[in-house]
């Protein structure tokens, strides 16, 4: 599994903490599309290019880190097929993988300390979508997503 992650400056020990935690724990692949600088960085950079790579199948899942978790997850949340979780406990993680199939999950550096960061990404990588009486509200939600793309 390859999964993509993104920060900005204030999220960059997080990031470096939560990538190294994942290789270690799952041995999955993680793939830095965040900064590794304290200097200002926009965080809608790393949210977008994190989106991206979901969507087009680079990576599997993605991860999502600044301040609050909150104008990272909004970016992502703006390309179409991406369903981001902002997210700063791990029953609500858990829940957005098994009822809304979330393929992003994002988070806060300055919300929630490290190991709870640690519960909240292992709750959502270990779920898995359920599908069934799911899949008709992530219909209607696809459908909401369609009928809004911008047209050229």
């Amino acid at each position: 599994m390859k999964i993509g992650i993104g920060n900005d400056h204030v999220a960059v020990d997080y990031k470096k903490e939560i990538k190294l935690y994942i290789e270690e724990k799952y041995g999955y692949e993680v793939i830095n599309f965040g900064t590794n600088s304290f200097e200002r960085f926009n965080y809608p950079e790393s949210g977008k290019a994190v989106a991206e790579a979901v969507v087009s199948g680079k990576v599997d899942k993605g991860i999502l880190i600044c301040g609050t978790g909150v104008g990272i997850g909004i970016s992502a949340n703006k390309v179409p097929g991406v369903r981001c979780v902002i997210c700063s406990e791990p029953y609500s993680a858990r829940l957005s993988r098994e009822h809304n199939n979330t393929n992003v999950l994002s988070f806060g550096s300055r919300v929630i300390g490290i190991e709870l960061a640690k519960m909240i990404v292992d709750e959502w990588l270990s779920s898995e979508y359920e599908g069934g009486r799911h899949q008709v509200r992530l219909d209607m939600i696809d459908e909401i997503e369609e009928q809004n793309k911008l047209v050229d």
